[in-house]
């Protein structure tokens, strides 16, 4: 089955996506300009973007001194997905949007990250950077920073991390004072100079649009000099690689921000990535040192406006980890059906002289392929359920409001992670499937993998989504989210046990969420909170799993009664069954194993000795 058709079938037949037409936003729209949007990014995918993914991997960004140069086929595909209004997809009418729900948005964006991460990335930093600077810009702000990345001529970043610091921002150095007398009345907003360095910057310096537009985390130093210690004392600005007058237009003088170096990556190649030195000096920025930046939002909220920002680029990031777990299973799946190789089991494989058999006969090859699509299809599920609930936050009544909103919280560190360790495990066997060739760069799937290896790690690594997990999402409110989700899941248990050969996935999905509550519990009733958080990660694993079960059981319930009906493809509708059916029983019964260190209260990585390491 092609990606397409399991987009269709899980935009309008499982999330019901169409029927967001009815809300007032949404109302231009049907499900043939959504099936319009689809068919305009497949195939500006397939045009601008796949044919250059291994040009980009191996012809890395460069920077000669002056500028970083990188092909000209990176330039061509980011401006014409920006030409295609696809940046700008979601935004207001007003602003050059679409005004598409952001489940479509996300169905749209999933070919472009298939087709090449590398280059897909320029354009996902921009959007989710102009989409905060909507919600939490002043208007002024809006028209001179967000609309111009929306329309394509500007690009955006997020400028968090910081070499002594890396994801414990509350240890951040950069800091940001008051640009003399009357900063605060700077049409831009409170104008401010900015001294400090940035590390792992995507997208932090190129040639490829007129302006970047850099959001940076930054400290105001209080009456004594001293910057604020932790989270509360941090802000956010915007700082334009090119200044800006106040009417939005270019001034040509470039701002004090230089590049400090590039890293060179494992994957991602194709996205350049950088050091940055605000305030050094080497760009004196109207005279003087100091890079100009304005204040987003008030003093001391800029992680609560940065996480506008995070929050979206985790789903994305996981989307974009699904994908090339998606495009390491078509190719091995291609590679499966084409190579001969052995003869099957049995008195006829004995015989030399008859044929090679396609190694997709061979069962553990069709394990491996089933494993593949139960990961990235299941992922795929997972992030179009987020994207589906970011719609019924924003539109919904209240009550449906604020339960997809709780839900999101919850299911955040779910979207994010699971996809980037699963789907990397189908990329480790789409290189298996493939064999020795797998492990060349004469096949794309080395790529894949190199590529799916960072989502593990940036906009938040395992150990922080598994802490923020059990730390926070499933005990805030009183355990309002995880009640709310278990509610979901007794009811899809409910649906499914209508179906006779469904019943018995139904009975082991509820003992495996009464198993999440009981570990929910435990972790915290000893009031021992190093020990829960030791135990983070399993509980993040088991988690993850039991809500990508929930979610293959809901669609087979679905797929099983299409089938009945005698609706939609049946090889489709089968193949969401089979990779339900393997999901429950190769997988599902991990969530034992990781949740009994939980259950047990073990304080061994607690306790343990550094010295023994």
């Amino acid at each position: 089955m092609t990606l397409r058709s399991t987009l269709d079938f899980f935009l309008n037949d499982w999330i019901r996506a169409p029927e967001l037409c009815a809300r007032e936003r949404f109302a231009d729209h049907s499900a043939d300009t959504f099936a319009a949007v689809l068919d305009l990014s497949e195939r500006l995918a397939a045009d601008k973007f796949a044919p250059h993914n291994r040009l980009v991997d191996v012809q890395e960004p460069a920077f000669d001194g002056e500028r970083v140069t990188l092909p000209e086929a990176t330039r061509e595909a980011t401006q014409a997905h920006a030409e295609a209004g696809l940046r700008a997809a979601g935004q207001d009418q007003s602003v050059g949007g679409m005004q598409l729900p952001y489940v479509v948005e996300a169905a749209s964006r999933t070919f472009f990250m298939k087709a090449s991460i590398g280059i897909d990335a320029y354009a996902m930093l921009t959007t989710a950077n102009a989409n905060l600077l909507m919600a939490h810009g002043t208007p002024a702000q809006r028209q001179a920073f967000a609309v111009p990345e929306l329309d394509g001529r500007y690009t955006g970043t997020m400028c968090l991390s910081e070499p002594q610091a890396g994801s414990s921002l509350g240890d951040i150095l950069t800091r940001a004072v008051p640009d003399g007398e009357g900063f605060e009345a700077d049409p831009l907003g409170p104008r401010y100079r900015l001294q400090g360095n940035k590390m792992w910057i995507s997208g932090g310096e190129h040639e490829l649009s007129q302006n970047i537009v850099h959001l940076v985390l930054a400290k105001v130093p209080g009456p004594d000099g001293k910057l604020p210690s932790g989270v509360k004392g941090i802000s956010l600005f915007i700082v334009p690689r090119v200044l800006v007058n106040a009417d939005g237009s270019l001034t040509g003088e470039r701002n004090d921000v230089a590049l400090a170096g590039l890293n060179h990556k494992l994957g991602y190649r194709g996205t350049v990535n950088t050091l940055l030195n605000f305030g050094e000096g080497r760009f004196p920025a109207r005279g003087q040192a100091g890079a100009i930046g304005y204040r987003v939002g008030e003093l001391g909220e800029g992680l609560k406006c940065m996480f506008h920002m995070m929050n979206e680029a985790r789903i994305q990031v996981g989307l974009g980890a699904t994908m090339l777990g998606y495009a390491g299973y078509e190719c091995a799946l291609d590679y499966a059906r084409q190579r001969p190789q052995g003869r099957p089991n049995g008195p006829a494989g004995k015989d030399p002289a008859s044929p090679q058999r396609p190694i997709i006969d061979h069962p553990d090859v069709r394990r491996m392929l089933l494993a593949q699509k139960a990961y990235a299809e299941g992922g795929l599920a997972l992030g179009l359920y987020c994207a589906r609930l970011v719609d019924e936050k924003a539109t919904g009544d209240a009550a449906s409001a604020a339960d997809a909103a709780t839900l999101l919280e919850l299911l955040t560190p779910v979207a994010k992670s699971w996809p980037s360790e699963w789907c990397l495990e189908a990329n480790n066997l789409a290189i298996q499937v493939h064999g020795g060739y797998g492990y060349t760069r004469d096949f794309a799937v080395e790529q894949h993998w190199r590529d799916n290896r960072l989502n593990m790690i940036h906009e938040g690594t395992h150990g922080i989504q598994a802490q923020d997990l059990l730390g926070r999402k499933v005990r805030a409110e009183g355990g309002r989210a995880l009640t709310l989700w278990l509610a979901r899941v007794h009811d899809t248990a409910t649906q499914a046990r209508a179906q006779p050969a469904l019943a018995p996935l139904a009975d082991a999905l509820e003992d495996a969420a009464a198993l999440m509550g009981a570990a929910t519990q435990a972790a915290w009733q000893d009031g021992r909170p190093d020990v829960a958080m030791h135990n983070a990660m399993g509980y993040l694993r088991a988690f993850g799993h039991v809500v990508l079960a929930w979610l293959w059981l809901d669609v087979a319930v679905l797929a099983a009664r299409q089938r009945q009906a005698g609706q939609g493809d049946a090889a489709l509708l089968d193949g969401k069954q089979q990779a339900a059916r393997y999901f429950f029983a190769r997988e599902l019964p991990q969530v034992g194993a990781w949740l009994a260190p939980v259950l047990e209260g073990d304080d061994q990585f607690a306790t343990l000795d550094p010295a023994v390491l």
